[in-house]
Protein backbone atom coordinates (compact mmCIF):
# COMPACT_ATOMS: atom_id res chain seq x y z
CA UNK A 1 0.00 0.00 0.00
CA UNK A 2 3.12 2.32 1.00
CA UNK A 3 6.27 2.54 -0.85
CA UNK A 4 9.09 3.96 1.56
CA UNK A 5 11.64 6.34 -0.39
CA UNK A 6 12.62 9.55 0.46
CA UNK A 7 10.44 11.49 -2.48
CA UNK A 8 7.69 10.62 -0.65
CA UNK A 9 8.77 10.22 3.03
CA UNK A 10 6.40 12.86 4.31
CA UNK A 11 3.58 12.16 2.14
CA UNK A 12 3.56 8.55 3.78
CA UNK A 13 3.90 9.80 7.25
CA UNK A 14 0.70 12.36 6.91
CA UNK A 15 -0.80 9.21 5.54
CA UNK A 16 0.31 6.67 8.20
CA UNK A 17 -0.67 9.48 10.70
CA UNK A 18 -4.33 10.30 9.37
CA UNK A 19 -5.05 6.33 8.76
CA UNK A 20 -4.01 5.22 12.76
CA UNK A 21 -6.56 8.30 13.96
CA UNK A 22 -9.03 7.03 11.44
CA UNK A 23 -8.92 3.46 12.75
CA UNK A 24 -8.16 4.18 16.41
CA UNK A 25 -11.15 2.92 18.66
CA UNK A 26 -12.75 5.03 21.49
CA UNK A 27 -10.58 4.95 24.97
CA UNK A 28 -11.34 1.50 26.71
CA UNK A 29 -13.48 2.41 29.44
CA UNK A 30 -13.75 0.70 32.94
CA UNK A 31 -16.27 -0.95 34.15
CA UNK A 32 -17.29 -4.69 35.20
CA UNK A 33 -17.03 -7.21 32.51
CA UNK A 34 -20.51 -8.80 31.05
CA UNK A 35 -20.91 -12.17 33.44
CA UNK A 36 -19.88 -15.47 31.20
CA UNK A 37 -22.64 -17.13 30.08
CA UNK A 38 -22.62 -20.98 30.51
CA UNK A 39 -21.20 -20.98 27.40
CA UNK A 40 -19.50 -18.75 24.07
CA UNK A 41 -22.82 -18.69 22.21
CA UNK A 42 -24.36 -16.44 24.78
CA UNK A 43 -21.72 -13.46 23.77
CA UNK A 44 -21.74 -10.53 20.97
CA UNK A 45 -19.40 -8.58 18.82
CA UNK A 46 -20.53 -6.28 22.15
CA UNK A 47 -19.75 -8.37 25.02
CA UNK A 48 -17.26 -11.21 24.24
CA UNK A 49 -14.55 -10.75 26.36
CA UNK A 50 -10.66 -10.48 25.32
CA UNK A 51 -8.35 -13.41 25.39
CA UNK A 52 -4.84 -13.93 25.38
CA UNK A 53 -2.65 -17.39 24.10
CA UNK A 54 0.66 -17.25 23.61
CA UNK A 55 2.02 -17.91 19.54
CA UNK A 56 5.70 -17.89 18.90
CA UNK A 57 6.76 -15.72 21.83
CA UNK A 58 3.76 -13.07 21.11
CA UNK A 59 0.87 -12.80 23.33
CA UNK A 60 -2.04 -12.69 21.09
CA UNK A 61 -5.38 -10.96 21.74
CA UNK A 62 -8.78 -12.95 20.30
CA UNK A 63 -12.06 -13.22 21.12
CA UNK A 64 -14.24 -16.27 20.36
CA UNK A 65 -17.61 -16.78 20.42
CA UNK A 66 -21.43 -17.63 18.75
CA UNK A 67 -22.42 -21.14 17.69
CA UNK A 68 -19.80 -24.11 18.11
CA UNK A 69 -19.58 -27.72 16.48
CA UNK A 70 -18.88 -26.44 13.05
CA UNK A 71 -15.98 -25.37 11.01
CA UNK A 72 -15.18 -21.71 12.89
CA UNK A 73 -15.46 -18.39 10.65
CA UNK A 74 -11.55 -16.52 11.44
CA UNK A 75 -11.41 -13.27 10.66
CA UNK A 76 -8.35 -11.48 9.49
CA UNK A 77 -8.31 -7.65 9.87
CA UNK A 78 -7.29 -4.24 7.82
CA UNK A 79 -4.22 -2.22 7.48
CA UNK A 80 -4.57 -0.35 11.50
CA UNK A 81 -7.16 -2.25 12.71
CA UNK A 82 -7.71 -3.73 15.80
CA UNK A 83 -10.46 -6.18 17.44
CA UNK A 84 -13.23 -3.48 17.36
CA UNK A 85 -12.71 -2.80 13.78
CA UNK A 86 -15.07 -5.47 12.79
CA UNK A 87 -18.89 -4.23 12.47
CA UNK A 88 -20.72 -5.99 15.03
CA UNK A 89 -23.67 -6.40 12.56
CA UNK A 90 -21.44 -8.63 9.90
CA UNK A 91 -19.48 -10.44 12.95
CA UNK A 92 -23.06 -10.85 14.89
CA UNK A 93 -24.67 -12.32 11.63
CA UNK A 94 -22.02 -15.02 11.35
CA UNK A 95 -22.15 -15.67 15.19
CA UNK A 96 -26.00 -17.16 14.69
CA UNK A 97 -25.21 -19.94 12.81
CA UNK A 98 -21.30 -20.06 13.73
CA UNK A 99 -18.43 -20.04 15.29
CA UNK A 100 -16.28 -16.93 14.88
CA UNK A 101 -12.45 -16.13 15.85
CA UNK A 102 -11.10 -12.36 16.08
CA UNK A 103 -7.46 -11.54 16.77
CA UNK A 104 -5.03 -9.20 16.45
CA UNK A 105 -1.91 -10.41 15.04
CA UNK A 106 1.46 -9.82 16.78
CA UNK A 107 2.18 -6.49 18.00
CA UNK A 108 -1.67 -5.47 17.29
CA UNK A 109 -3.47 -3.25 19.58
CA UNK A 110 -3.46 -5.50 22.68
CA UNK A 111 -1.23 -8.21 21.24
CA UNK A 112 2.43 -8.37 22.30
CA UNK A 113 5.18 -8.43 20.66
CA UNK A 114 6.95 -6.64 16.96
CA UNK A 115 4.63 -6.37 13.81
CA UNK A 116 5.62 -8.53 11.52
CA UNK A 117 7.30 -6.55 8.11
CA UNK A 118 5.71 -9.35 5.38
CA UNK A 119 2.43 -11.12 4.84
CA UNK A 120 4.47 -14.12 4.80
CA UNK A 121 5.25 -13.52 8.54
CA UNK A 122 1.62 -12.17 9.56
CA UNK A 123 0.32 -15.52 8.11
CA UNK A 124 2.47 -17.36 10.54
CA UNK A 125 0.85 -15.67 13.33
CA UNK A 126 -2.58 -16.20 12.30
CA UNK A 127 -1.49 -20.41 11.25
CA UNK A 128 0.06 -20.20 14.70
CA UNK A 129 -2.84 -19.06 16.79
CA UNK A 130 -4.79 -21.62 15.28
CA UNK A 131 -2.74 -24.21 15.88
CA UNK A 132 -2.32 -22.76 19.48
CA UNK A 133 -6.52 -22.76 19.99
CA UNK A 134 -6.46 -26.28 18.48
CA UNK A 135 -8.74 -25.64 15.46
CA UNK A 136 -8.11 -28.14 13.01
CA UNK A 137 -9.72 -27.16 10.12
CA UNK A 138 -11.25 -23.34 9.67
CA UNK A 139 -12.86 -21.38 7.12
CA UNK A 140 -11.24 -17.68 6.62
CA UNK A 141 -12.21 -14.01 5.89
CA UNK A 142 -9.68 -11.80 5.22
CA UNK A 143 -10.46 -7.61 4.59
CA UNK A 144 -8.37 -5.55 2.94
CA UNK A 145 -5.04 -6.70 4.02
CA UNK A 146 -6.49 -9.63 6.07
CA UNK A 147 -7.22 -10.69 2.47
CA UNK A 148 -3.51 -10.77 1.78
CA UNK A 149 -2.53 -12.57 5.02
CA UNK A 150 -5.76 -15.54 3.77
CA UNK A 151 -4.08 -15.71 0.97
CA UNK A 152 -0.72 -17.05 2.36
CA UNK A 153 -1.92 -19.08 5.59
CA UNK A 154 -4.09 -20.93 2.52
CA UNK A 155 -0.93 -21.49 0.67
CA UNK A 156 1.48 -22.47 3.71
CA UNK A 157 -1.72 -25.03 5.28
CA UNK A 158 -3.50 -26.23 2.70
CA UNK A 159 -5.11 -28.81 4.95
CA UNK A 160 -6.02 -26.56 7.50
CA UNK A 161 -7.71 -23.68 5.75
CA UNK A 162 -11.60 -25.09 4.01
CA UNK A 163 -12.60 -22.04 2.47
CA UNK A 164 -11.77 -18.57 1.81
CA UNK A 165 -13.46 -15.36 1.77
CA UNK A 166 -11.36 -12.42 0.53
CA UNK A 167 -12.95 -8.84 0.84
CA UNK A 168 -11.22 -6.11 -0.77
CA UNK A 169 -8.40 -8.01 -2.04
CA UNK A 170 -5.35 -8.03 -4.70
CA UNK A 171 -3.33 -10.86 -6.00
CA UNK A 172 0.07 -10.12 -5.38
CA UNK A 173 1.46 -7.16 -7.90
CA UNK A 174 -1.86 -5.93 -8.05
CA UNK A 175 -2.88 -2.68 -9.96
CA UNK A 176 -2.38 0.27 -7.64
CA UNK A 177 -0.83 -2.36 -4.49
CA UNK A 178 2.60 -0.62 -4.62
CA UNK A 179 1.73 2.76 -3.72
CA UNK A 180 -1.08 4.26 -2.39
CA UNK A 181 -3.86 5.31 -4.91
CA UNK A 182 -3.85 8.66 -5.81
CA UNK A 183 -7.49 9.02 -5.18
CA UNK A 184 -6.79 7.63 -1.39
CA UNK A 185 -4.05 9.81 -1.12
CA UNK A 186 -6.56 12.77 -1.76
CA UNK A 187 -8.86 11.68 1.16
CA UNK A 188 -6.15 11.16 3.39
CA UNK A 189 -5.31 15.15 3.00
CA UNK A 190 -8.99 15.81 3.73
CA UNK A 191 -9.05 18.23 6.72
CA UNK A 192 -11.52 16.27 9.51
CA UNK A 193 -13.04 17.12 12.54
CA UNK A 194 -14.27 13.65 13.77
CA UNK A 195 -11.10 11.18 12.82
CA UNK A 196 -12.82 8.60 11.80
CA UNK A 197 -15.07 9.72 9.49
CA UNK A 198 -11.88 9.18 6.95
CA UNK A 199 -14.01 6.18 6.63
CA UNK A 200 -17.04 7.68 4.92
CA UNK A 201 -14.54 8.17 2.47
CA UNK A 202 -12.31 4.88 1.88
CA UNK A 203 -15.07 2.49 3.14
CA UNK A 204 -18.28 4.15 0.87
CA UNK A 205 -18.92 6.00 -2.04
CA UNK A 206 -19.84 10.19 -2.22
CA UNK A 207 -23.37 8.91 -3.22
CA UNK A 208 -25.65 9.99 -0.28
CA UNK A 209 -27.23 6.20 0.04
CA UNK A 210 -24.06 5.18 0.36
CA UNK A 211 -22.83 8.07 3.27
CA UNK A 212 -25.94 7.33 4.77
CA UNK A 213 -25.09 3.38 5.17
CA UNK A 214 -21.72 4.98 5.93
CA UNK A 215 -23.04 7.02 9.63
CA UNK A 216 -25.06 3.71 10.40
CA UNK A 217 -21.66 1.72 9.74
CA UNK A 218 -19.56 4.06 11.91
CA UNK A 219 -22.75 4.26 14.49
CA UNK A 220 -22.50 0.32 14.96
CA UNK A 221 -19.07 0.49 15.25
CA UNK A 222 -18.39 3.18 17.87
CA UNK A 223 -21.28 0.81 20.44
CA UNK A 224 -18.79 -1.01 22.22
CA UNK A 225 -17.59 1.32 25.42
CA UNK A 226 -16.81 -1.14 28.10
CA UNK A 227 -13.78 -3.43 27.45
CA UNK A 228 -12.89 -2.19 24.07
CA UNK A 229 -9.49 -3.39 22.40
CA UNK A 230 -6.64 -0.92 22.71
CA UNK A 231 -5.53 1.36 20.08
CA UNK A 232 -2.69 0.23 17.84
CA UNK A 233 0.89 1.94 18.47
CA UNK A 234 2.77 3.94 16.34
CA UNK A 235 4.96 1.59 15.31
CA UNK A 236 1.65 -0.67 13.54
CA UNK A 237 1.38 1.19 10.34
CA UNK A 238 5.03 1.57 9.45
CA UNK A 239 5.16 -2.37 9.56
CA UNK A 240 2.20 -3.10 8.36
CA UNK A 241 2.37 -0.98 5.45
CA UNK A 242 5.62 -2.19 4.00
CA UNK A 243 4.17 -6.00 4.27
CA UNK A 244 1.59 -4.42 2.42
CA UNK A 245 4.14 -2.67 0.08
CA UNK A 246 5.64 -6.14 -0.68
CA UNK A 247 3.31 -7.74 -1.70
CA UNK A 248 2.58 -4.73 -4.04
CA UNK A 249 5.71 -5.26 -5.43
CA UNK A 250 5.46 -5.26 -9.17
CA UNK A 251 6.72 -8.89 -10.58
CA UNK A 252 6.81 -10.90 -13.70
CA UNK A 253 4.15 -13.81 -13.21
CA UNK A 254 3.08 -12.29 -10.12
CA UNK A 255 -0.02 -13.97 -10.33
CA UNK A 256 0.97 -17.76 -10.83
CA UNK A 257 0.89 -18.57 -6.98
CA UNK A 258 -2.88 -18.41 -7.03
CA UNK A 259 -3.19 -21.80 -9.21
CA UNK A 260 -1.99 -23.44 -5.96
CA UNK A 261 -4.77 -21.84 -4.11
CA UNK A 262 -7.39 -24.64 -4.89
CA UNK A 263 -9.93 -24.13 -1.49
CA UNK A 264 -13.71 -22.69 -2.75
CA UNK A 265 -13.14 -19.00 -2.43
CA UNK A 266 -15.30 -16.32 -2.31
CA UNK A 267 -14.08 -13.20 -3.54
CA UNK A 268 -16.28 -9.92 -2.45
CA UNK A 269 -15.64 -5.93 -4.28
CA UNK A 270 -17.27 -3.04 -4.21
CA UNK A 271 -17.56 -0.96 -7.21
CA UNK A 272 -15.74 1.82 -7.12
CA UNK A 273 -12.70 0.65 -4.72
CA UNK A 274 -10.17 3.34 -4.60
CA UNK A 275 -8.06 1.37 -1.76
CA UNK A 276 -7.52 -1.21 -3.79
CA UNK A 277 -9.22 -1.33 -7.20
CA UNK A 278 -11.76 -3.79 -8.19
CA UNK A 279 -10.01 -4.66 -10.74
CA UNK A 280 -7.53 -6.63 -8.45
CA UNK A 281 -10.71 -8.73 -7.08
CA UNK A 282 -11.38 -9.67 -10.78
CA UNK A 283 -7.55 -10.48 -11.35
CA UNK A 284 -8.11 -12.86 -8.08
CA UNK A 285 -11.27 -14.72 -9.69
CA UNK A 286 -9.96 -14.67 -13.20
CA UNK A 287 -6.66 -16.73 -11.64
CA UNK A 288 -8.14 -18.76 -8.80
CA UNK A 289 -8.90 -22.25 -10.12
CA UNK A 290 -12.27 -22.86 -7.84
CA UNK A 291 -13.14 -19.00 -7.15
CA UNK A 292 -16.70 -16.70 -7.57
CA UNK A 293 -17.01 -12.99 -7.47
CA UNK A 294 -19.85 -10.65 -5.85
CA UNK A 295 -19.04 -6.97 -7.22
CA UNK A 296 -21.91 -5.10 -4.84
CA UNK A 297 -23.12 -1.53 -6.38
CA UNK A 298 -22.57 1.90 -5.50
CA UNK A 299 -19.83 1.04 -3.28
CA UNK A 300 -16.44 1.48 -2.12
CA UNK A 301 -13.52 -0.61 -0.07
CA UNK A 302 -16.34 -1.26 2.74
CA UNK A 303 -18.43 -3.08 0.63
CA UNK A 304 -19.23 -5.34 3.10
CA UNK A 305 -20.58 -2.86 5.26
CA UNK A 306 -22.61 -0.82 3.30
CA UNK A 307 -24.66 -4.21 2.92
CA UNK A 308 -24.22 -5.98 5.50
CA UNK A 309 -27.03 -8.16 5.67
CA UNK A 310 -26.86 -9.39 2.01
CA UNK A 311 -23.42 -9.74 2.25
CA UNK A 312 -24.15 -12.53 5.66
CA UNK A 313 -26.38 -13.97 3.35
CA UNK A 314 -24.10 -14.61 0.16
CA UNK A 315 -21.22 -15.75 2.11
CA UNK A 316 -23.57 -18.16 4.40
CA UNK A 317 -24.96 -19.38 0.95
CA UNK A 318 -20.69 -19.54 0.24
CA UNK A 319 -19.36 -21.21 3.27
CA UNK A 320 -22.51 -23.69 3.42
CA UNK A 321 -21.87 -25.29 -0.15
CA UNK A 322 -24.60 -23.93 -1.50
CA UNK A 323 -24.34 -23.32 -5.79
Amino acid sequence: MIVFNSRRALRQTLAIAALTAACATLNAQAGTPPPAPSNTHGYTHQTAPTQFIDVDGAHLAYRRFGKTGGVPLVFLQHFVGNLDSWDPKVIDGFARDREVILFDNAGVASSSGEVPKTIEDMARFAAGLLQALGVKKADLLGFSMGSLIAQQVALDHPDVVRRLILVGSSPRGGVGMASLTPEFQGYLAKKREVPDELLLDVFFTPSAASQAAGREFLTRLRARTVNRDIDVSSQTAPAQATAIAGWGAPSEHATDYLKAIKQPTLVVAGSNDIVFYTVNDVTLQHNLPNAQLVIYPDSNHGAIYQYPDLFVSHATLFLNGVK
